[in-house]
C-alpha cells in the first residue's frame, strides 16, 4: 500500500480481476498465484488460452510457472536489480510509452538515470537470471498492448518490500500500462479481508479510507461524527513498535483479534518473550490457537458463516456477508464485542445492526460514500463509489492518476538484510501450500483438508541433498541465527541449488522460529520472505 500510495495515490489493485483474462501478457512476480490465489489463477488460464503471455518471476519455480511462455528463478531478494534490469532493455529499444510518461507522470529523468546504469549484464551478475533472458522479457512485456502486473507478499515481504512495489510501479508507467483494462499492478491481498481491514482504518497512522489521523480536518470530521472533544492526532504502533514497548514495558496489554502471530510473525522464539512480559493478554478467535493459549482472557468470536456484513476484497470489491447459522455458545459478532467493550470503557456504542455501522462508514468514507446494503445486493461494488448514482470503478487511474501525477522513483538495489556466509550457507524462504491457509487455523481443524498435508517439509535440492547425504523423508536440523526445527526433507526440482523452502502452516515445524524480524524502513513489513540458514541430518 505504501509503495502503490507514493506512486500512485491509491494503494489498492489497480484493475479488476476478470480484466486479465484480456490481457496481451500477464507478468508475476513473487506470487505463487494457482496455490495461494486459486481464482486468480484460473484468469490467468483463460488468458493464456486467449493467446496471453505469461511471464513467471520466482526464487521457486512455483506450479504457475509451469504455464509460463517464459519462466526464471532469480536470487532471493534481488527483484528491483531484476525489475531495473527489464527496464533498462525497454529503454533502450524504444518500448516505453513517451508520450504517457510526459503527460500522465513526474520526475522521470531521475528514475531514468538510475535505469540506464542497470544494464541487463549488470542486473544479470545480481539476480542470476541470465542477460538473454531478461531481454526476452522485456521485450513480450513492453511491446505488449496491454499488459498487467500481478504480485504478491514474495514481492513486499522484504526489508525492501516498498522498493520493490515502487520499481514495479515504474515498470507500469513506462509502458503507460495503467489507466485502461486490462493493465495495471495488480497486488493479491494475503487474506479476503485485508483490503477492506486497511480500508477501514486497521493501520496506524489513518482513519477510513487512508484520510490521515495527522491530517486536522480528518480529525475534526470524525471527533464531530463520534460526538467527542476531540481525537488524538498521534500515529500509533506497528507491530514490532508494539513488540519493543512490550520489552521496555512502554506497552503493557494486548489485544489480539483473528490473528496468530506465535506462528506468522518472524522470530517466533522473540514473539513469545516479549508476550510473556506483557500485564494482560486478550485473544479474540474462533479457535483456541497458539496465541490464545498465551491469553489472558480469550473472547470466542464467530466464523464468516455466523456474521452478517461486508467483506472488501483484493479487487477493491465490497460484498455482503449474511449470517448462515446462529453462533454457538457464548460466541458474538465481533462487532458486538468490540461495541460491548467500548461501553464498558466508557464510550457507549448503539449501533442495531452492522448495516447502521456501514451507513456511518459510508457517511465519513468518501470512497464508500455511494454504497449501501440495498446497492450490494449482487456482486457488489468496487470502489471507488462515491455516490449512490455511481456505477463503482472498474479499475483505477483512467484519465488521470489518483494523486494528479504519477511518480517515478529512482530505486538503486540493496541486499537483504542477511545474506549467505559459511555459517549459514543456504538461503531461506517460506510460503504457502495449497490445502492450508496461513496459521492453519481453520484449515487444520478441517479433517479433509488436514488429510491433504499433515505436516511441514523442507524442500531441497536434489544436488544439495546429495552433498548433504540427505535422502527422501529423511529428519533434518535446519537452523538459522535465530533458532531451529527439526523437519522431514522433500528433495525436489523446485528450488535451486543453494536455496530452500518450508510453508509456514505448521506449529509443530515452524517456520517463523528461523525467519528474520528485519523490516521494511517506510511500512516495517518484516523481511518473511528471506533469510540465512543452516542445514545437516538431525541427530
Amino acid at each position: 500500500m505504501a509503495g502503490l500510495a507514493a506512486s500512485f495515490g491509491s494503494g489498492a489493485m489497480t484493475n479488476s480481476m476478470d480484466e486479465i483474462e484480456d490481457a496481451d501478457c500477464i507478468f508475476i512476480i513473487g506470487s505463487n498465484t494457482s496455490v495461494a490465489h486459486p481464482l486468480v489463477a484460473t484468469r490467468i488460464f483463460r488468458a493464456k488460452k486467449n493467446g496471453a503471455k505469461v511471464i513467471v518471476l520466482d526464487p521457486r519455480q512455483v506450479h504457475i510457472s509451469e504455464i509460463a511462455d517464459i519462466y526464471a528463478s532469480h536470487k532471493m531478494g534481488t527483484d528491483v536489480a531484476l525489475l531495473n534490469g527489464i527496464m533498462h532493455v525497454i529503454l533502450k529499444n524504444g518500448w516505453h510509452d513517451q508520450a504517457y510518461i510526459d503527460d500522465q507522470t513526474e520526475e522521470f529523468e531521475a528514475c531514468k538515470a538510475v535505469i540506464e546504469s542497470f544494464t541487463e549484464e549488470m542486473a544479470s551478475e545480481i539476480c542470476g537470471v541470465d542477460a538473454d533472458v531478461i531481454r526476452q522479457i522485456a521485450e513480450s512485456y513492453g511491446t505488449a498492448e496491454k499488459a498487467s502486473i500481478i504480485y504478491c507478499m514474495g514481492i513486499t515481504q522484504h526489508t525492501t518490500g516498498v522498493d520493490n512495489v515502487k520499481t514495479l510501479a515504474n515498470l507500469a508507467m513506462l509502458t503507460g500500462n495503467l489507466g485502461k483494462e486490462s493493465c495495471g499492478v495488480n497486488p493479491l491481498r494475503g487474506q479476503n479481508n485485508v483490503q477492506g481491514a486497511c480500508d477501514m482504518g486497521g493501520l496506524p497512522n489513518v482513519f477510513t479510507a487512508y484520510q490521515p489521523v495527522t491530517n486536522p480536518a480528518a480529525c475534526e470530521k470524525f471527533a464531530k461524527a463520534w460526538n467527542v472533544d476531540s481525537i488524538s492526532n498521534k500515529v500509533g504502533l506497528t507491530i514490532p513498535a508494539m513488540l519493543e514497548g512490550l520489552e521496555d514495558g512502554s506497552v503493557k496489554s494486548l489485544y489480539i483479534m483473528g490473528e496468530n502471530p506465535v506462528v506468522s510473525d518472524p522470530d517466533v522464539n522473540h514473539v513469545k518473550k516479549a508476550f510473556e512480559k506483557a500485564d494482560f493478554i486478550v485473544v479474540q478467535d474462533i479457535f483456541l490457537t497458539a496465541t490464545a493459549e498465551m491469553a489472558d482472557v480469550v473472547l470466542p468470536g464467530v466464523s464468516f458463516a455466523e456474521k452478517d456484513g461486508t467483506f472488501s476484497n483484493t479487487e477493491r470489491r465490497v460484498t455482503r456477508v449474511r449470517k448462515a447459522v446462529e453462533p454457538r455458545g457464548e460466541a458474538h459478532q465481533d462487532w458486538q464485542i468490540i461495541q460491548d467493550l467500548s461501553s464498558r470503557f466508557g464510550y457507549p456504542m448503539n449501533y442495531a445492526n452492522p448495516e447502521e455501522v456501514f451507513n456511518e462508514i459510508a457517511s465519513l468514507t468518501p470512497s464508500y460514500g455511494g454504497i449501501t446494503y440495498e446497492r450490494l445486493e449482487g456482486e457488489g461494488l468496487q470502489w471507488p463509489c462515491p455516490t449512490q448514482d455511481h456505477p463503482g470503478t472498474r479499475f483505477l487511474h483512467k484519465g488521470k492518476i489518483a494523486r494528479g501525477k504519477g511518480l517515478f522513483h529512482g530505486i538503486d538495489f540493496k541486499p537483504p538484510a542477511e545474506v549467505v556466509d559459511d555459517e549459514y550457507p543456504f538461503w531461506f524462504s517460506t510460503g504457502r501450500v495449497f490445502a492450508h491457509y496461513h496459521t492453519g487455523t481453520m484449515t487444520r481443524n478441517s479433517p479433509t483438508l488436514d488429510a491433504e498435508i499433515k505436516e511441514g517439509f523442507l524442500e531441497i535440492s536434489q544436488n544439495d541433498a546429495a552433498r548433504l547425504e540427505i535422502k527422501e523423508g529423511d529428519l533434518v536440523t535446519i537452523s538459522s541465527r535465530r533458532g531451529s526445527v527439526d523437519i522431514k526433507a522433500e528433495i525436489t526440482k523446485r528450488v535451486d541449488d543453494g536455496s530452500v523452502f518450508m510453508p509456514f502452516h505448521f506449529i509443530e515445524s515452524c517456520a517463523n522460529v528461523l525467519t528474520n524480524p528485519a523490516h521494511d524502513p517506510i511500512c516495517k513489513i518484516p523481511e518473511l520472505k528471506v533469510c540465512a540458514v543452516n542445514i545437516r541430518k538431525a541427530a
